[in-house]
């Protein structure tokens, strides 16, 4: 990988270790620390993830027109500082506001970082987004493996934790991330689009939401991890510290196991199907987690989850990145983070409402339903493409 690359996954790592100290907690703190409602809880996460769509989409943007480096240190500055004086004040109110401020800032790095891996790795193909991919899930692994067991000590060293590796992220931006605007494709960012480019682009747009509108789902379902399934654990007696285990059994996973997603991927003919067989694991996922009681079955069916995740996360922005015309590669990135952070948004609403009304079974049964959607979105979603490109 170019070193460019190899920078991005260790900032990606610092990043994602600190923000894994806190946002597998934040439902299980609102609900059990401060007393709130599981409806309410989502409601927070549903403005935390809808201020990351908004930073996705500036985000992708600049990339494009303005700085990747300037870009990605505003982001980074602004999420360091909300979780600094999170670290201070954490009653519902400056909480609810600096989950809001952390969404938004974090939100602007996350297209940067994706753009920017396949600009300075066009030839890396998916192996550029699986870098980054890989690397989120390392800092789930080291942030969540030890965020619930601090947790149990008291939630005070959670935020202290999250704002420090913040920090050091911020400050890695700062020193080292400066090359950025030097070493992308220009052509990459360049906006070249005549009138047939602008028909194309229009068919590419077009693809891209039906793409999303699968991912969506499926980040819906993905979310009740976080949320409801959350919850649920704590229902059941499980400890916090098992809970967390949880995440780093995934993030763990994530990383080790990619000797055998290469072996998975060597055979499946293209993203298309690499997305149908992950939804299918997706599906068996929460079957297993509907019918657990105890820990074990839980990290079962997380085991299995995250096989389905390795194989649908990284395919998504390799498909944005096939379908982006030049000069729109940050903002279809920005596109995907935003569908991503939108199921973050609606699902734990969601999720609590159905719980809150009715039951988890309920809810269990709901996601089974609706995960049979990205197999419709997947098949279908590039057909305008084709039409285009037979025509032109």
């Amino acid at each position: 990988m170019p070193k460019l690359v190899w920078l991005l996954v260790i900032g990606t790592t610092i990043n994602v270790t600190g923000a894994s100290f806190l946002w597998p907690l934040n439902t299980i703190y609102m609900h059990n620390e401060l007393g709130k409602s599981l409806a309410f809880a989502g409601f927070i996460l549903m403005f935390n993830q809808g201020a990351s769509i908004a930073g996705n989409l500036i985000g992708g943007m600049l990339f494009d027109r303005f700085s990747a480096y300037k870009t990605i240190l505003i982001g980074t500055g602004l999420a360091f500082g909300a979780a600094v004086t999170l670290s201070f004040f954490h009653s519902i109110l400056p909480y609810a506001i600096l989950l809001v401020l952390i969404g938004f800032g974090a939100g602007m790095t996350w297209p940067v970082m994706f753009a920017m891996a396949g600009s300075v790795w066009p030839e890396g193909g998916r192996r550029a987004f699986n870098a980054v991919y890989v690397a989120q899930n390392l800092g789930v692994a080291l942030g969540a493996s030890v965020g619930g067991y601090v947790a149990s000590f008291s939630f005070d060293y959670i935020f202290i934790a999250n704002a420090s590796f913040f920090g050091v992220f911020f400050l890695l931006v700062l020193t080292t991330f400066r090359r950025m605007d030097d070493e992308r494709d220009p052509q990459m960012h360049k906006n070249i689009l005549g009138q047939n480019n602008k028909i194309r682009d229009k068919a590419a747009f077009i693809a891209l939401l039906i793409l999303c509108g699968g991912f969506l789902v499926m980040w819906i379902a993905y979310s009740q991890w976080q949320s409801t399934i959350a919850s649920h654990t704590q229902n059941l007696d499980i400890p916090l510290d098992l809970y967390s285990t949880l995440w780093a059994i995934n993030g763990f996973l994530i990383v080790l196991g990619q000797p055998l997603v290469k072996w998975i991927t060597n055979r499946i003919t293209s993203n298309k199907v690499q997305i149908y067989v992950g939804n299918v694991i997706f599906l068996f996922s929460f079957i297993v987690a509907m019918f657990a009681e105890e820990f074990t079955l839980f990290a079962v069916a997380m085991v299995i989850l995250t096989i389905g995740e390795m194989l649908v996360w990284p395919a998504v922005p390799t498909l944005a990145n096939e379908l982006a015309p030049k000069g729109r590669v940050g903002f279809y990135q920005g596109i995907v983070n935003s569908v991503g952070a939108g199921g973050r948004m609606i699902g734990p609403l969601l999720g609590g409402l159905v719980v809150d009304f009715f039951n988890i079974q309920l809810l269990f049964f709901a996601l089974l339903f609706i995960l049979l959607i990205p197999f419709i979105t997947t098949r279908i979603f590039d057909n305008g493409v084709k039409e285009e490109r037979s025509n032109g």
